[in-house]
């Protein structure tokens, strides 16, 4: 199972759908609030070289914003 970070805020409407998505496909995953954490902000802005969220990690590889297809791809699972 690949490990996945989701870096979002509590108000980002795309952050919910990214953990939705996870959540409907049974995919463990580590919620990381860089609203509250600033290091963690740091470390997301370091990795993806954006401010904005959500930006997820799937093993190595880095989404920034939720693109379904990708992170469906990246997980090798099938989503209609």
């Amino acid at each position: 199972m690949p490990k996945v970070t989701i870096y979002s805020t509590p108000t980002c409407p795309h952050c919910h759908h990214a953990k939705d998505f996870m959540k409907e496909h049974n995919i463990k995953f580590e919620d990381v609030n860089v609203a509250a954490n600033q290091e963690k902000a740091k470390e997301m802005i370091a990795l993806s070289g954006q401010t904005g969220v959500p930006v997820i990690k799937i093993d190595n590889d880095i989404i920034v914003g939720f693109n379904r297809a990708k992170v469906a791809e990246l997980l090798d699972i099938e989503d209609d």
